[in-house]
């Protein structure tokens, strides 16, 4: 035992771990950033054009619609996944008949494909057959039957309602696992003093799963910047590109548009964006908790 506790021994046993992290994470993020910097197709000898990809995308159109798109997905989700997690998970906290069951199903969509999760919803929020708008039409709620994906409007919220119906299990289970950490001494202190139900969760519950909160948010902000299938699923960025986020934006600029240089620029932005989003969000709950 003392010789798996040197620190050569720690090293021995770490360096496979840590070389497939440099060479599948660190490596391909280094060489994204290199290509970001020039004009490259995929194919012959890539020219060096300093930073003229990052300036382009501010007279782009169509970043800025998917920046725009990724934002507001980000902010939905942020907010409604996160209470919404919250409260799912303070229900499953009580003992109820079919508590197992209603994890189950709030867990399942988790763990279906997100390709498979785009299909099932695009039957539901397509305009023309969807089933959402077939049952507004049926009761004679024409005003009702909207462009709910494909259209210039409620496509981003529509992604954001998708992705928030896939993770909500996932979400629930980490507050879940929070609640369940809390000491019951707490609660039964708090009732003796005459605390509401109330009170509990909002003095008591919220303070206590502080970290919780907080890595559920950078799930949440990490996971609105890798959104791809869904909507390659749902609108396939149509129309006219219009329903983009970053992520499906720069597969289209690499892939199709066979700019691979400005491809990696964007696939950067959004590696730093996230980074910048979940940090901030750190640093800024770590000043509250110390004030």
């Amino acid at each position: 035992m003392n010789l798996l506790s040197t620190k050569r021994a720690k090293f021995i046993c770490l360096s496979p771990t840590l070389v497939l992290y440099l060479v599948f994470m660190v490596l391909p993020i280094l060489i994204a950033i290199y290509y970001s910097f020039t004009n490259y197709s995929g194919l012959g000898k890539a020219e060096f054009i300093g930073f003229q990809n990052y300036s382009r995308m501010f007279s782009d159109k169509l970043f800025l619609v998917s920046l725009k798109n990724t934002i507001i997905i980000l902010f939905c989700s942020v907010f409604g996944l996160l209470i919404l997690s919250f409260l799912v998970a303070l229900m499953l906290n009580k003992v109820f008949i079919g508590n197992v069951l209603s994890k189950a199903v709030i867990f399942s969509p988790y763990v279906i494909a997100p390709i498979i999760i785009g299909v099932i919803w695009g039957y539901i929020l397509n305009p023309g057959y969807g089933l959402l708008n077939s049952f507004f039409r049926g009761i004679g709620l024409e005003s009702l039957a909207i462009e709910w994906i494909g259209g210039k409007t409620y496509t981003p919220f529509a992604v954001a309602i998708v992705f928030a119906w896939q993770l909500l299990g996932f979400h629930s289970t980490i507050f879940l696992s929070g609640l369940k950490a809390i000491p019951a001494d707490i609660y039964q202190a708090a009732a003796i003093d005459g605390a509401s139900g109330l009170q509990k969760t909002l003095f008591i519950t919220i303070p206590m799963l502080k970290e919780v909160i907080i890595i559920n948010v950078v799930l949440i902000i990490t996971g609105v910047f890798k959104i791809y299938e869904l909507i390659y699923q749902l609108t396939g960025g149509g129309p006219s590109h219009l329903s983009e986020v970053l992520v499906s934006y720069m597969y289209f600029t690499v892939f199709t548009s066979r700019r691979y240089g400005y491809g990696m620029s964007i696939a950067v932005v959004v590696l730093i964006c996230s980074v910048i989003a979940s940090f901030a969000y750190i640093r800024i709950s770590s000043k509250k908790g110390n004030q």
